[in-house]
């Protein structure tokens, strides 16, 4: 007996996957919170290339790591921030302003 093969037997390669803006991206929703409209898009870890400090728990976001950043609808892109998506969907339970201890770094 053969071993089993898990590859399509089509004959043909499948043609790569280009990821286009929406894929590396994603899409943008809008959610209300605080009184006030925020653009919400949510990012797969492929489109995640640098390190980002959430401000829901002051913790840093490797590369790679599914996250969402959210900013507010009527600012600019200077405004935009990077959460963790637990931090996002738990931001109305978590304190209003974290202190980040004396040698802790600031990004």
């Amino acid at each position: 007996m053969s071993p089993r093969r898990n590859r399509p037997q089509g004959g043909g390669t499948a043609p790569a996957h280009d990821p286009g803006p929406r894929d590396r991206h994603g899409l943008e929703q809008t959610e209300t919170w605080q009184d006030e409209e925020w653009v919400v898009r949510r990012i797969a870890g492929g489109g995640a290339a640098k390190h980002y400090r959430c401000p829901g728990c002051d913790q840093e976001i490797p590369p790679g790591r599914p996250h969402v950043v959210a900013w507010r609808q009527h600012s600019g892109a200077d405004d935009r921030r990077h959460w963790h998506t637990a931090c996002w969907n738990a931001r109305d339970r978590r304190s209003a302003r974290l202190q980040r201890s004396r040698n802790a770094p600031r990004y």
